[in-house]
């Protein structure tokens, strides 16, 4: 029973992280939001796998973490360089 409210909880907050992620002022608030979604979304995972009783749930959430942190990590380095390559010699000339 406490678990369904965790679940529950879980998914209030993923939807507040949803609503931060569309209306945020700016990029790192929406990037924050988003690496919250992830990090919800790796828990309700866990909490599901507990409910069901299936233990294999937690593989998916660790590899949706890092999934979600390297997309993150993607998306910064993006918005601070520009590109994802690195830049040539012949370029920055």
């Amino acid at each position: 029973m406490i678990f369904a409210v965790a679940a529950f909880a879980i998914l209030g907050t993923m939807g507040l992280a949803l609503g931060r992620a569309f209306l945020g002022p700016t990029l790192f608030d929406r990037i924050l939001a988003a690496n919250m979604f992830g990090t919800k979304t790796v828990l309700l995972l866990a909490v599901i796998g507990f409910l069901d009783g299936r233990p294999e749930f937690l593989d998916i959430g660790l590899l949706y973490a890092m999934i979600s942190f390297i997309g993150v990590i993607a998306v910064l380095r993006f918005y601070e360089i520009g590109r994802f390559s690195p830049v040539d010699e012949e370029d920055a000339s």
